[in-house]
């Protein structure tokens, strides 16, 4: 994976950002380097643009052989002169060239022998603007740019401006070495820490494949190391070592879950077998013993039946599938009938049950065996957690919006501060030491949510558990009806 990743890096970023930075320092030194020879070429458009006030026309002058030596010699001195005048000497170099090629004086004042060739001075003559341009090495190797003009083609007059290019090559070259020398430092800082940067990348996100390899293998308790920076790798660290918390002890839940589910189906399916087997040895010969068999093999499977029941609810509920079957219903008829079927249990297992609600109507749509499964669960729940003599409170109260809040308080075992936040989440079970599937809090927080109210649970450990259950109702009564109630009471 490292080696896919940091070869993916010099493909698609490192050679495209290389070679950008290459492009970028060769067009900045051509830029550069016609810059320069564009002030060259200007410095001596300077120059010929004062051509029109030179004058190195010979005139007067016949064909003998007298006459042309007279010629040549006031040829020189006029451009003796023009040459004398140029204040230009230190920039560059002025040639004055008769009709037969010769270069009759230099601002060098060094002899030039031999006819002019140049390719500028060729090109001049061939113009018919009578001026050419040249850059190229000259007879001793030196760079230069050389300018002719030709000033009168009657008598081939031409004048030649030189100037020496090897200081501006070699100042190109220095900026050239300079520029390119920064973008190949910078390429290198950037190839040695991209790779290490990709390299400490591709080791995380190896590191990641491995421990999520491990995981899939079944190793739930496989974690990452810690990660020390704040950046999204170190936020992928964190999530992925919470997902495989979170899994882990989900697993851990669902095989109490299962081991629980398979101890609470083993009970009732134990004690139906054992008074099947006792009732067909016994046959019709001790009724009483039939009759309580009988009655022990309905309850058990009364049992079974909400377990299964409840399961199902469960799936449901995963699935999105719960449907509730809603119809106008009093709420506080309804947990009437639930506090006063679960009273006698209550009595058996010795809990004293006070139960105090309004003797008002409750009306709101919602369907009824939901909300019958939801305080049958609430209540069952608080006797299962108080020990004997404990005390279970239902009391029922309107509150300001047409809410009705259901508060179901016990003195029991209470729960630990920090299982609090999860004791509504599936499978998870406080107190393993009770019976119980631990899905009873999950469906039941469902079916509140789906009537739009809201279950609220409190505790406190070894003090007990307030439950309320929050649903809205259609109306309440107003504060004249409950005083005017009191009044008939008293």
């Amino acid at each position: 994976m490292k080696s896919g990743i940091i070869r993916r890096w010099t493909l698609s970023v490192f050679l495209v950002f290389a070679l950008s930075l290459l492009s970028v320092a060769t067009i900045s030194c051509l830029m550069l380097k016609s810059n320069y020879y564009e002030t060259a070429r200007k410095i001596i458009s300077a120059q010929t643009n004062d051509l029109s006030t030179v004058n190195l026309s010979v005139k007067g002058y016949g064909n003998t052989p007298e006459d042309e030596e007279a010629k040549a010699e006031e040829f020189y001195r006029l451009a003796q002169i023009f040459v004398d005048s140029f204040t230009e000497k230190s920039r560059m170099e002025l040639w004055v060239i008769d009709a037969k090629s010769n270069v009759v004086v230099s601002s060098t004042g060094l002899e030039v022998k031999g006819k002019v060739e140049a390719e500028d001075y060729k090109n001049a003559k061939a113009s018919s603007t009578g001026h050419a341009e040249w850059i190229g090495r000259n007879e001793n190797g030196e760079k230069v740019m050389a300018h002719t003009i030709v000033l009168n083609a009657s008598d081939g007059a031409s004048v030649r401006y030189i100037m020496s290019l090897q200081a501006v090559d070699e100042q190109l070259s220095s900026m050239a070495f300079v520029i390119f020398g920064s973008v190949i430092f910078f390429i290198v800082l950037l190839m040695i820490l991209g790779y290490f940067f990709i390299t400490s990348l591709a080791k995380s996100i190896k590191q990641v494949n491995e421990t999520a390899k491990k995981f899939g293998d079944g190793d739930f308790d496989a974690q990452l190391e810690t990660y020390h920076h704040s950046d999204e790798i170190g936020e992928l660290y964190q999530t992925f070592n919470s997902m495989t918390k979170d899994i882990s002890q989900a697993d851990r839940l669902k095989n109490d879950f299962i081991s629980t589910v398979s101890h609470e189906l083993r009970t009732p399916l134990t004690a139906i077998k054992g008074w099947g087997e006792t009732l067909l040895q016994v046959g019709d010969t001790d009724p009483e013993l039939s009759k309580k068999g009988m009655q022990v093999i309905i309850n058990e499977a009364g049992r079974l039946t909400g377990m299964v029941e409840e399961l199902l609810d469960f799936s449901r509920m995963e699935r999105g599938t719960m449907v509730l079957q809603t119809k106008k219903i009093d709420v506080l008829a309804e947990l009437d009938e639930t506090v006063f079927a679960y009273r006698d249990r209550a009595v058996r297992a010795g809990i004293e049950l006070i139960y105090n609600a309004p003797h008002f109507a409750a009306p709101m749509t919602a369907d009824p065996d939901r909300i019958k499964q939801v305080f049958l669960n609430i209540i069952d729940n608080a006797v299962k957690y108080t020990n004997q003599n404990g005390t279970v409170i239902i009391l029922a109260e309107f509150k300001d919006d047409n809410m009705l809040e259901i508060i179901i308080s016990d003195n029991g075992c209470g729960i630990p501060e920090e299982d609090l936040p999860r004791i509504k989440e599936k499978f998870f079970k406080s107190n393993n030491t009770v019976r119980g599937s631990g899905i009873g809090l999950a469906v039941a927080d469902e079916i509140v949510r789906l009537h739009n109210g809201e279950l609220k649970i409190n505790s406190k450990l070894g003090e007990g558990t307030t439950v309320t259950i929050a649903l809205p109702v259609d109306s309440a009564p107003t504060e004249q009806e409950e005083r005017g109630l009191v009044d008939e009471q008293e």
